[in-house]
């Protein structure tokens, strides 16, 4: 239990029909007294007024909460109060609480971080509910939700407790040599190790499919000037995210415009049209539009309708299997150049009429699921478990080429390490303020 109480708002800022203050510590029960006269039992919600502890001033009249620890979130005793939203309301409760002895605001993430701290959430369950925050999608929600519910967690464990019994096999070898142990066990060490180097490594091999979903698949829209690359995405974006004019070279900056696309997020970009220009200005457009290509998931090759039949389109590349052709101004060309387009597996479309718009926005939502989608396995989210897998395997590896067993004693040692690294079983207090200092206020 830390000695400190903190307190701040839960919900976002600006008027609402109610807004929720916590406050954790060992003087929670105490602000509670101070702003109600009373403790309400634990658990039930009491309708109470509120007053200033100083000047008895009335600040609003609510509902208050009482959470004694450890049966809490934070692991500590818990007050709420859940007022009226206003922002009158909830600058007056602030300063109020702020008079109660013991008290201080909070910093961003802490109530997470001290929950982290008394046991009640390991590392990868606190990175989940910072991913159910942010979560803008369906299926966002969805694995943030069930890596809050402990799977990553329960994987983790595992491989680490495996680990432990394999290390622990190990060292009775090592420190028994003359007991008559089955000549089996180091056989069946070294299967142990080789299993579990190589489902650590399938869980790797996974397209960064949860770094994706938690970010947004990338979609790059580039083309050469003109092609209706911004109307493209004002017209996936349903709004006018980006300018469109007739004159080659509107678009000099990558535009970003976030979507939900059937759960899955994309992010795609508007990008500067592809040429040769001596327009320093423009020349960086297209420097940038070149690199948003190369990085994307996703390329969408933005090409003008009305020249089907008239060569290439002067753009070099992209190819791949992440590149999908537009056609657009179809309303503008003939049905035997729209059958060309077609046959080449490209799609058509107008920005107009909003034609093909819907074929079009399924293959992306095709693409997306391919993607993000995986095996029912709970997905790595996020670098740092990525690191840390990487280093576990690779020691997991070099313990079975050790010439002493020792020293693959020691391996396996690291690679409990790194996997304890992830939940935060060991070695983690240099990771806490880069976990929690994203988490907003209240969390």
């Amino acid at each position: 239990m830390t000695a400190t109480t903190i307190f701040a708002p839960a919900t976002a800022r600006g008027r609402a029909g109610v807004a929720v203050i916590r406050v954790s510590g060992p003087a929670a029960g105490a602000a509670l007294v101070a702003l109600t006269g009373s403790q309400p039992p634990a658990r039930r919600a009491r309708r109470a007024r509120l007053t200033h502890p100083q000047s008895g001033d009335a600040l609003d009249d609510g509902l208050v909460l009482w959470f004694p620890g450890p049966g809490s979130f934070t692991g500590e005793d818990v007050a709420e109060f859940q007022t009226h939203g206003g922002t009158a309301v909830i600058a007056a409760m602030l300063e109020a609480l702020s008079r109660v002895p013991d008290l201080r605001p909070a910093e961003p993430g802490e109530f997470s971080r001290r929950a982290f701290l008394n046991g009640r959430m390991d590392l990868t369950e606190a990175e989940a509910i910072a991913d159910l925050v942010n979560a803008e999608t369906e299926v966002q929600r969805r694995q943030a939700l069930r890596q809050a519910d402990g799977a990553l967690a329960r994987l983790y464990d595992g491989w680490r407790d495996r680990c432990k019994r394999l290390l622990a096999h190990l060292e009775a070898v090592i420190d028994f040599p003359d007991e008559d142990l089955p000549p089996e066990v180091d056989a069946a060490v070294r299967e142990g190790i080789a299993t579990l180097s190589t489902e650590i490594a399938a869980h790797l091999d996974d397209r960064h499919r949860g770094e994706r979903l938690r970010d947004g698949v990338h979609v790059a829209v580039v083309g050469v000037p003109n092609a209706g690359k911004s109307s493209l995405v004002n017209r996936l974006a349903r709004r006018e995210a980006a300018i469109v004019s007739a004159m080659a070279g509107t678009t000099r900056d990558v535009v970003e415009v976030h979507m939900d696309l059937g759960g899955y997020p994309l992010v795609v970009a508007d990008t500067a049209g592809l040429r040769e220009t001596d327009d320093l200005v423009e020349a960086e457009g297209v420097r940038r539009a070149r690199a948003r290509m190369e990085s994307a998931d996703l390329t969408l090759h933005v090409i003008d309708g009305t020249t089907v039949g008239q060569g290439p389109d002067g753009l070099d590349g992209p190819t791949g299997p992440g590149v999908i052709r537009v056609y657009t101004k179809i309303d503008l060309i003939a049905v035997d150049a729209l059958d060309q387009v077609r046959r080449e597996g490209a799609f058509p479309l107008s920005t107009v009429t909003g034609e093909g718009l819907g074929d079009l926005e399924a293959a992306l939502e095709d693409r997306a699921r391919i993607l993000l989608d995986g095996d029912g396995g709970p997905a790595l989210t996020r670098q740092r478990h990525r690191t840390a897998l990487e280093e576990a395997r690779s020691a997991l590896d070099q313990s079975l080429i050790a010439p002493l067993p020792e020293l693959a004693a020691e391996d396996l040692r690291m690679a409990m390490r790194a996997i304890g690294r992830v939940t935060g079983r060991v070695d983690v207090d240099e990771l806490l303020d880069v976990i929690f200092r994203d988490f907003c206020i209240g969390k």
